[in-house]
């Protein structure tokens, strides 16, 4: 089939093409894209045709031009009735359109997952180390953290009748107030 194609191509190369994309083997359907071409632009070298049949595998390697030639092509498709559009055809502009290539190629790739892992782990063991270096040559706890202190501002609270209506001066109040120990 890709030696029909190929003479096909050879033989059509004698009239002027325009790029285009191709469903089927049919010279006829070239010729008839070549003169239904709106563009006034004059094409000088032999052009190749695309087969849509599986863009998918053709996509990584296609040239910029190529990908541009495509985006074009599938544009003048889609502007026809979608029932009239081959499998094919269907196949290609979903895959232009909504393939894992541009700005929705995949973020990561295998085994960043585990890299990830790695990192965390590490930035979190370093983090403990800084953590516990500053402790150990940090000062002790201020005297205010301490069990009598906070036991003694609950009583100055009471004192003073802090929050007398839901806090620590209420009547049947049942929380520790100050204390957090």
């Amino acid at each position: 089939m890709q030696a029909s194609a190929l003479r096909l191509a050879r033989q059509a190369s004698s009239l002027p093409l325009r790029r285009c994309l191709a469903t089927t083997v049919n010279p006829a359907h070239v010729a008839s894209s070549s003169a239904s071409s709106p563009s006034p632009t004059r094409v000088t070298a032999q052009q190749s045709i695309i087969p849509l049949g599986n863009i998918e595998a053709q996509w990584e390697r296609m040239s910029v031009e190529d990908k541009t030639t495509v985006h074009e092509q599938l544009e003048e498709i889609m502007k026809k009735d979608w029932k009239q559009l081959s499998i094919d055809e269907k196949k290609a502009a979903y895959y232009v359109s909504f393939g894992p290539h541009g700005p929705r190629a995949p973020i990561s790739q295998p085994g960043d997952n585990w890299k990830i892992l790695g990192c965390v782990i590490a930035l979190v063991g370093v983090s403990a180390i800084i953590s516990g270096t500053i402790r150990s040559y940090g000062q002790e706890t201020p005297r205010t953290l301490s069990k009598e202190w906070q036991e003694a501002s609950n009583e100055r609270a009471r004192e003073q009748k802090m929050n007398p209506l839901t806090g620590i001066a209420s009547e049947g109040y049942s929380g520790t107030g100050f204390v957090s120990k």
